[in-house]
């Protein structure tokens, strides 16, 4: 079977797996959807130690503004209909450069709260200047597409704990 999100709604168990999440996204940004999935694999499993978490508990907050991630994290949590699912550009950790400042995830349940970030390598330089040129090319469109799904391919076959470094916040 293949790797799933578990989560729960009413006690009663939901289960999304990466194609799910593409099927409810579509096709523009298949990285964006890895992403959420890893960040998900990753934080659930720290913020709900005792097995899965209420999807309508969960809170995310980030400055990654990204249609897939922000896609994904909805079918999983219902966060963005909820009032849930917060971009916030001023979460963005400048002090790691251009290519990895939006790639910070904070997510929260049931009085705990984890940051997430990439881990260096994992994004490339060529990716994200891609992505914000203005009056690409046809050739560099091609190039940014490639790279979304080479990003995507990437990042599921590794371990959430390779992509996303966590750390659990203290309580407020």
């Amino acid at each position: 079977m293949a790797e799933a999100i578990i989560v729960h709604e009413a006690g009663r168990e939901l289960r999304y797996t990466y194609a799910d999440l593409m099927h409810y996204h579509g096709f523009g940004f298949p990285g964006g959807v890895a992403h959420a999935f890893k960040v998900l694999q990753r934080a659930l499993p720290l913020l709900s130690p005792g097995g899965p978490p209420e999807r309508r508990d969960i809170a995310i907050r980030t400055p990654f503004g990204g249609p897939g991630a922000r896609d994904a994290f909805e079918m999983v949590t219902r966060g963005l209909t909820e009032g849930r699912y917060t971009v916030d550009p001023s979460l963005a950790a400048v002090e790691r450069g251009e290519t990895l400042k939006g790639y910070v995830f904070i997510l929260s349940f049931g009085g705990r709260t984890v940051r997430l970030m990439i881990r260096e390598g994992i994004v490339r330089d060529e990716f994200i200047a891609l992505g914000r040129k203005q009056g690409r090319t046809p050739d560099e469109d091609a190039r940014l597409e490639y790279l979304k799904h080479e990003m995507a391919d990437r990042l599921l076959a590794l371990a959430p704990e390779d992509v996303y470094d966590a750390v659990l916040e203290p309580a407020a």
